[in-house]
């Protein structure tokens, strides 16, 4: 299997960072008597966040303002922000979090605590191989609980496999076919980095991931940084 980023990425983002982590062998179920050991995990993530959104106007902390920026380079759907500015956004609003499942309990802490975008998708769902780049427009995508189809734009960054869109505008939503589930026991972990500030945080924040699900699940995570001069994994 194949993870490749496009040069019609590169072309937008050429000093981008996609940072993946590899995991197999996971038993992720929900175990009920852990929820306060992740319930804390994601109490902390919040705590720490709150360097990064200092400002009073939401809008202007440099994380928001450094991702809209990023989201006005290309098509997206009205009103899609990236996945990073939802996570603060609850924070700013004083809402708390709650688990969900232990992978994306991990990656939600994790994003939380250094700013960045955290996201997983199943392996085991994606058919071929996984890409992110410019949609042709018309590529499927089911997002978790909808009925209907609401396919990419053409010109939009999404990920995608042979089978339609992963998820919509770079980070901001996936599909439910391919999310981490209960039944996940292989899993890509993707954090994105678009300039060298936040590529530091992404690499520190991998380490911690790895420590983290390697304490969990016992497994440990392999980790790769693409560049536009390293864009593909094999793995």
């Amino acid at each position: 299997m194949n993870i490749t980023i496009e040069q019609d990425f590169w072309d937008l983002f050429p000093g981008a960072q996609i940072s993946l982590m590899i995991v197999k062998g996971l038993d992720n179920r929900v175990d009920e008597s852990k929820d306060p050991y992740f319930k804390e995990l994601l109490d902390k993530g919040r705590k720490r966040s709150e360097d990064f959104i200092l400002d009073e106007n939401f809008t202007q902390n440099e994380v928001i303002q450094e991702w809209r920026q990023a989201f006005s380079k290309f098509k997206t759907k009205k009103g899609a922000r990236s996945s990073i500015e939802a996570l603060l956004k609850r924070v700013s609003q004083g809402r708390e979090f709650h688990p969900i499942n232990p992978l994306v309990d991990i990656y939600n802490s994790i994003s939380l605590s250094y700013a960045v975008p955290c996201g997983g998708e199943d392996l085991a769902k994606i058919e071929g191989g996984l890409h992110l780049g410019k949609a042709k427009g018309g590529e499927p995508f089911f997002p978790l609980g909808a009925e209907s189809d609401a396919p990419a734009l053409p010109e939009e960054i999404i990920y995608f496999d042979n089978a339609g869109t992963v998820c919509r505008c770079l980070n901001w939503r996936e599909a439910q076919r391919t999310m981490l589930t209960e039944e996940t026991t292989d899993a890509v972990l993707v954090i994105e980095a678009i300039n060298a500030e936040q590529s530091e945080r992404a690499q520190k924040a991998m380490l911690e991931m790895q420590k983290l699900v390697e304490d969990y699940f016992g497994v440990t995570g392999e980790i790769t940084h693409l560049t536009a001069e390293n864009p593909s994994l094999d793995y």
